[in-house]
């Protein structure tokens, strides 16, 4: 009997154990019969509503690491964003403490619902740059993915990995040049696609790695535009999906079907949005930003299997980006960070309506947020930490009711958006 009572004490124990560790939840891509792709989560269909987040303060840059900031801005961001139904944020790097990494998984997890997207710019942005061609610079960057990989596998509010971003715009050397003597030994014109090459077969390879310490969540490979996707597609056939970064104004113009065409995996937009700025009339526009982003939002819905559309290529969306960011313009003059420059950066006439500013110069980096940042007021985080207070912008709320309409599972037939009827005039 007292040896029976030992082995029940030992199984209860251990019972106990077991129940409170946390267990990643899996997350998979399914294929209908009709070639659509769905992702489930715990088993259920899940179309990613998905923000980007980078919530730097007021005054903070470009090397503000938001997981060590013990003011913890996500316990007001996340409770903002499972109010308008967005159900996760991608992040650009986690290379960062991965203790604070895990504790903001869990808490916007547990608090919120809200999954993480966990990103690498693969060295794009680190110094002295990445060269895909170096074996050295290879073998480094696995270490150091696999290294992310294995602590936070197992956090249950991690949704999938992003390998990249716009790592593809460095083949031209539109930035962050790389290359190598056999490169260079190259005609001019076959330069960028031996690149390409280099690259995609690397992202293979870690791919592939990944998969070997995590079998449960998928490995995704963002890239810029459909830029060298068709290489890509010869190597990389061990990625599970393709995040797409467009800014195209109001429509991607028929992407989700072009790239399904010779690349067929199932794809998200990784990157997009619309800045609340107009440059032209030099004045705030959160009309437009909304209206733009419901179309865009439109569109991906229209693309998912959730719409009725069987063959459905598209997973979701993370829009860039979450709160506006007060650096952007003069990343490298710290007084600036304080001030909210109304100054465009770059030009983009797929987005019309203020694409004749001068010089065509309308897109505005520090207004893509759906929530602005108050240089004015505080708010509480937590405790007695205060942070600048959030202020919804237009799209915020137009998302919010556009998300609550959505149905949670993918329809038996396709519902394509009555217009509304117009009235004549008498």
């Amino acid at each position: 009997m007292k040896r029976i009572r030992q082995i029940f004490a030992i199984l209860t124990i251990g019972t106990s154990i077991i129940s409170g560790l946390a267990y990643a939840e899996e997350a998979i891509i399914k294929t209908s019969k009709e070639g659509g792709y769905t992702l489930y989560v715990k088993n259920k269909p899940f179309l990613m509503k998905g923000v980007i987040y980078s919530p730097r303060p007021i005054g903070a840059g470009y090397d503000e690491d938001f997981f060590l900031d013990e003011k913890k801005p996500w316990l007001v961001d996340g409770k903002l964003m499972k109010e308008a139904g967005i159900n996760c944020v991608r992040i650009y790097s986690v290379d960062s403490d991965l203790e604070k990494v895990k504790q903001f998984i869990k808490e916007m997890h547990d608090k919120y619902g809200i999954y993480t997207l966990a990103s690498d710019w693969l060295g794009l942005w680190s110094y002295p740059g990445a060269n895909y061609a170096d074996p050295e610079f290879q073998k480094q960057t696995k270490e150091r993915i696999l290294k992310i990989i294995a602590a936070l596998k197992d956090e249950k509010g991690l949704l999938m990995w992003i390998l990249g971003n716009e790592n593809n715009y460095t083949f031209s050397g539109k930035i962050g040049f790389w290359t190598s003597p056999e490169i260079e030994n190259l005609e001019e014109a076959q330069r960028v696609m031996a690149k390409a090459e280099i690259y995609y077969k690397f992202i293979n390879e870690l791919v592939k790695e990944i998969k070997k310490i995590d079998k449960i969540h998928p490995v995704v490979m963002s890239n810029g535009e459909e830029n060298y996707l068709n290489i890509a597609a010869k190597n990389c056939p061990d990625i599970d999906a393709l995040g797409i970064i467009a800014y195209r104004g109001k429509t991607f113009a028929g992407l989700f079907r072009k790239v399904k065409s010779f690349f067929d995996k199932p794809l998200f937009l990784s990157e997009f949005g619309c800045d609340s700025y107009d440059a032209f009339k030099n004045i705030e526009d959160q009309d437009t930003q909304a209206k733009y982003l419901l179309s865009q939002w439109n569109e991906i819905y229209n693309s998912s299997t959730f719409s009725g559309q069987k063959d459905g290529n598209c997973l979701g969306g993370t829009i860039f980006e979450w709160t506006d960011e007060w650096w952007k313009h003069n990343e490298g003059y710290q007084p600036d960070w304080n001030i909210h420059n109304k100054e465009a950066g770059w030009s983009n006439g797929s987005y019309f309506n203020d694409v004749r500013a001068k010089d065509n110069l309308n897109m505005n980096e520090e207004w893509f947020g759906i929530a602005a940042l108050s240089s004015e007021e505080k708010e509480v985080s937590w405790g007695t930490f205060y942070i600048d207070k959030r202020l919804p912008k237009t799209a915020y709320y137009a998302l919010k009711d556009y998300f609550a309409k959505l149905p949670r599972t993918p329809l038996n037939k396709k519902v394509v958006p009555k217009p509304k009827k117009e009235t004549k005039k008498k």
